[in-house]
């Protein structure tokens, strides 16, 4: 073993195995990249970033840790989201009020 070296475990490894995923498709509305990050609470991004928050309430990107997703000006994407895990509570940025956000909203229907 070199010091330092990790060495992984053989298999695939799921991400967000068995988490409900909602798709959602984004237009960045500005004049400038924004990128959000894998453990954002979604609906809290940039605001030039136009998509159904309400759908994204309590979600989360469906991507690695660690890693971003960069939205380009005027171009539309479709992305994955997850709920958030642990024990749900967001505070700080712009969650009005912040705190618990309870259950997961339906995909379906946007509600609890």
């Amino acid at each position: 073993m070199v010091p330092g070296e990790i060495i992984a475990a053989g298999g695939t490894i799921e991400l967000n195995a068995g988490a409900e995923v909602v798709e959602v498709t984004v237009v960045n509305s500005g004049d400038r990249p924004v990128q959000v990050g894998s453990h954002v609470h979604f609906p809290q991004a940039n605001a030039a970033l136009e998509f159904d928050r309400a759908l994204a309430r309590g979600r989360r990107l469906d991507i690695p840790a660690g890693t971003a997703v960069r939205f380009e000006p005027g171009i539309e994407m479709t992305v994955a989201l997850v709920p958030l895990g642990g024990s749900r509570e967001v505070h700080g940025i712009s969650l009005d009020p912040p705190g618990a956000l309870g259950p997961v909203a339906d995909a379906a229907d946007g509600r609890p």
